[in-house]
């Protein structure tokens, strides 16, 4: 996780553009050992980016999730995390991406740090 401008796919991405000019901070990938999958790693992984980024001042913390509707994903696609752990760590649902995983459409969501504590 680092502020978005750091990361430079991120920066030029096309599926995945920038919505404003907050300097948002960025979580992109989540690895979790396939034995340790379905017991709140994921979890746990966002809870702490969520506690980094608020310690070092980040305004906002955004996510890339796939959503995958009625169904279950691929664990392949599954990286990103999924619309359901963000929505539970307190994210909002900004807009849909133009970018896919497993052929699911991808959400941009978004985490205001600036009134919280």
């Amino acid at each position: 996780m680092s502020a978005r401008a750091h990361l430079h796919r991120m920066t030029r991405s096309r599926t995945m553009p920038p919505i404003d000019d907050v300097p948002a901070w960025t979580v992109v990938c989540f690895v979790v050992r396939s034995g340790h999958r379905r017991k709140g790693v994921a979890h746990a992984l966002l809870d702490g980016a969520v506690s980094y980024a608020r310690s070092h001042g980040a305004p906002v913390i955004e996510g890339y999730p796939v959503d995958p509707g009625e169904g279950r994903i691929n664990s392949s696609a599954a990286h990103v995390g999924t619309i359901g752990l963000f929505a539970a760590a307190g994210f909002e649902l900004v807009e849909e991406t133009r970018a896919r995983s497993d052929r699911k459409p991808r959400w941009l969501m978004r985490l205001d740090l600036r009134d919280s504590s």
